[in-house]
């Protein structure tokens, strides 16, 4: 009986040792590989900005490009400007108006950017103030000037001749006219002898005005002999200054 039990009990040891033998011999099964890593996220877009300060200039002036950009590995402009750096300035003169395109290259693609600079032409400058008409008294003095005689002479000189002659067109063309001929002396000699003597010459230069067409009736001699001298200095060019006729308008 006993020995039964025994044998009954090795059965079931040697079963249970069987069984651990053959699960200990079966292959294992492979292990599963590792998943790829993920791709690498795609290169960002680049970026720029362009901008001109001032953006209005007058021809001649200077304006002042400005840039930024971002992932970026190459940049440029336009307008004869070429590679820069990915940001900076540049000064720029324009001659007319301009727009200037910055171009941005990267791994993730390009983009651009502009910038306008506005040139004027500066006004022209402004015309002279107009000259105020001259009065016509104005033109009297210009056109029938004074004629200078020698010392203690009366003639009319041949140099003074084209004086009158000049005078004399004026006053043909505007014919009603009047004035008075003046004759002046130097301070030598006495008040009498100077009062002659400026009447002499006053009358020289309405006669020598008549035979040049001028009506007599126009004219009025007057002797104002040193009473009235231009110049009060004591010398030779001064003499001559006060030996003169001197024309006044006294009427149109």
């Amino acid at each position: 009986m006993n020995k039964q039990r025994y044998l009954s009990r090795a059965s079931v040891i040697l079963c249970l040792m069987l069984l651990m033998l053959a699960g200990g011999c079966k292959k294992k099964a492979p292990v599963a590989p590792p998943p790829p890593p993920p791709p690498p996220p795609p290169a960002s877009a680049p970026t720029a900005t362009l901008s001109a300060n001032p953006s209005t200039i007058e021809r001649g002036q200077s304006s002042t490009l400005s840039w930024t950009t971002t992932s970026a590995t190459s940049v440029s402009i336009d307008q004869g400007i070429g590679d820069v750096s990915t940001s900076g300035s540049r000064s720029v003169s324009p001659s007319s108006s301009t727009t200037y395109t910055l171009t941005a290259k990267g791994e993730g693609g390009s983009t651009t950017g502009t910038a306008r600079i506005t040139v004027t032409v500066p006004p022209p400058p402004p015309p002279p103030p107009a000259r105020p008409s001259k009065t016509f008294e104005q033109e009297f003095t210009e056109n029938v000037r004074d004629v200078y005689f020698d010392y203690d002479k009366s003639d009319v000189r041949d140099d003074q001749k084209s004086t009158l002659a000049d005078a004399a067109s004026f006053l043909k063309t505007n014919s009603s006219v009047k004035f008075s001929i003046e004759g002046h002396c130097d301070e030598r000699g006495s008040e009498e002898y100077n009062l002659g003597l400026g009447d002499r010459r006053a009358n020289a230069v309405k006669n020598y005005l008549i035979s040049l067409g001028i009506d007599a009736g126009r004219m009025n001699p007057i002797s104002y002999g040193k009473e009235r001298p231009q110049c009060r200095e004591a010398s030779e060019d001064c003499y001559q200054k006060n030996r003169r006729g001197h024309f006044v308008m006294t009427g149109r």
